[in-house]
């Protein structure tokens, strides 16, 4: 339950601090004194949408703190999910700062909104008195249904199922229209591909070809320059070899007079040695080279092959071609495995909507056996605060496909007088009927549910007299088994409290300021004398007064 809130620098709030206690609260003031801020306040540490003008002096942040007692309420689990750590007296903090960033804090661990809004949904149940459009909701409907039918379970198995079935369909028509876009592909990528693999490239082929081109081209130049050098060399009379040998047998002569002349010598043989070798090579490779017109043509025709593959598609080299043809290759793989993978994740599709369709069958029972009960606890309700003859019906009926909640379609039809046909609720039911109808529905969900607590914003708007009394009466009982905390107008409401706080403006210097603060026994008198009233109090009024609070006015 909620034990304590606190609020700094929100709206006309410079500061307040209240402690609720369990039971019924009252929450009660002149309109326009700021009820309605307390709740705004209270919705930030839920989760809500933080707004930088909310703050009442933009020279410092809003801060809200509230303090909830979460003993047996089973939210272990949850904070392990969210990775916060669980505390009986859990504490919710929310800073708004003036440039309007908004920090959030669970037990003094910071958290995103999402993690807020998941733990509020599960301490507090805000209805105000513009809740009433939520008969026309179906997720309320739904959620009311689930709620008596006690579906949570299932309901989030189906959730977890058909949140993997709109995924998996997403991805289907994904890879249906990549199918039809690589289909039109599909010509195109065969014919580059095909082209790049009837040319047969192999990696070092162009540099082969162009330095064979080049030996091709010259071969004439070639082949008479190296007979040439042969010739200088060796073959001639008066070959550079034969001088040679002439110097070398001559130094031979003084190598027995001159011994320095032995290193000539020997370095004059061995360049001898190396110039026969190299009149060899010259002779060898004047005998390889061949003018071949027709292998001329071949190496020419191959290069100007892969010269035109490389300039159709933009590259500079062999290695590119064959990098562009292993993509050719992947993208037409991917291409024909297209079908494969469409026909395995429409099997997946079947597979999760089977599975959908067979829980939410599941949830249709539950919903149908669920709103009997639903139908007679309402009637009973509604007949103690004064409409005997209303009756509310139910309706479930097969919805075109599945839903986020299921398959069904459910509608409530309302009458308040057995005479008239049923028709849908939201549209045919009155202000005060509404009112009376929806804390009859949020009596019924709290009681089958486990919020530690409900707060009603005037839900008992458009009602008087003894209805209102009734009213009381059904919130009092639900306050017996759990927190409740009410703002009301009413005074036949308001006299049922526990405790009654007040709400209330202030003027001083620095401005206008929202107050509240709980009321003795002695002024709980007093104002719901006023609420009674009016203005003037009238001792009539304190003893009617009295007599509501009974022995609430000691």
């Amino acid at each position: 339950m909620l034990c304590r809130l606190t609020v700094e620098n929100y709206a006309l709030i410079d500061r307040l601090d209240i402690e609720f206690a369990a039971g019924l609260n009252i929450i009660t003031g002149e309109t326009g004194a700021g009820k309605s801020i307390l709740l705004g306040a209270l919705g930030l540490v839920l989760g809500a949408r933080a707004d930088a003008a909310a703050i009442k002096d933009s020279g410092r942040n809003c801060v809200v703190e509230a303090e909830f007692d979460v003993r047996g309420y089973g939210l272990e689990p949850l904070f392990g999910s969210l990775d916060v750590d669980y505390d009986e007296r859990t504490v919710v903090r929310r800073v708004i700062t003036p440039a309007g960033k908004s920090r959030a804090y669970v037990n003094d661990l910071p958290v995103q909104l999402t993690a807020l809004r998941e733990i509020g949904v599960r301490l507090i149940d805000i209805h105000s008195q513009h809740q009433t459009l939520l008969l026309g909701d179906s997720r309320f409907r739904t959620g009311l249904l689930d709620s008596v039918g006690e579906a949570g379970d299932r309901l989030g198995e189906y959730r977890r199922i058909y949140g993997e079935l709109r995924r998996c369909e997403s991805e289907l028509e994904t890879l249906r229209v990549r199918a039809e876009q690589s289909g039109r592909d599909r010509e195109y990528v065969s014919f580059q591909l095909n082209e790049l693999r009837e040319a047969k490239l192999s990696e070092n082929e162009q540099q082969e070809l162009e330095a064979g081109l080049s030996e091709l081209s010259h071969a004439s130049e070639i082949r008479d320059t190296l007979l040439f050098a042969a010739s200088e060399l060796e073959g001639a009379e008066d070959s550079l070899l034969s001088r040679l040998k002439s110097v070398e047998t001559s130094v031979g002569r003084i190598t027995e007079v001159y011994p320095r002349a032995e290193e000539f010598y020997a370095r004059l043989h061995a360049a001898a040695l190396d110039l026969k070798d190299l009149a060899s090579e010259a002779a060898s490779g004047a005998d390889r080279i061949d003018a071949d017109p027709r292998r001329l043509e071949q190496v020419t025709a191959r290069l100007d092959r892969i010269y035109s593959l490389q300039q159709k598609h933009r590259v500079a080299s062999v290695s590119e071609l064959l990098a562009l043809q292993a993509r050719y290759e992947a993208q037409l793989a991917d291409i024909e495995g297209g079908a494969e993978a469409i026909a395995q994740m429409r099997q997946q599709v079947e597979r999760l909507r089977a599975e959908a369709v067979r829980i939410a069958g599941e949830l249709t029972a539950v919903r149908t056996a669920a709103a009997p009960r639903i139908e007679e606890q309402i009637a009973g309700m509604l007949a103690e605060l004064g409409m005997e003859s209303a009756v509310l019906r139910i309706e479930i009926a097969p919805a075109a496909e599945l839903r986020p909640d299921g398959a069904d379609t459910i509608r409530f039809l309302f009458t308040a007088n057995r005479r008239m046909p049923l028709q849908p609720v939201e549209k045919v039911a009155s202000g005060g009927e509404m009112s009376r109808l929806m804390l009859s529905l949020k009596s019924l969900v709290a009681r089958s549910g486990q919020l530690p607590t409900v707060i009603f914003d005037e839900i008992d708007t458009g009602v008087s007299g003894s209805v209102a009394d009734r009213m009381g009466e059904i919130i009092v009982r639900l306050s017996s088994g759990l927190q409740v905390i009410n703002i009301t107008h009413l005074p036949q409401v308001a006299a049922k409290g526990s405790d009654h706080f007040f709400v209330y403006k202030e003027e001083s210097a620095s401005g206008t300021a929202t107050r509240i603060r709980k009321l003795a026994p002695s002024e709980r008198v007093e104002q719901i004398a006023r609420m009674l009233s009016g203005t003037d109090v009238t001792e009539a009024a304190r003893e009617q007064a009295r007599l509501l609070l009974g022995d609430r006015a000691c």
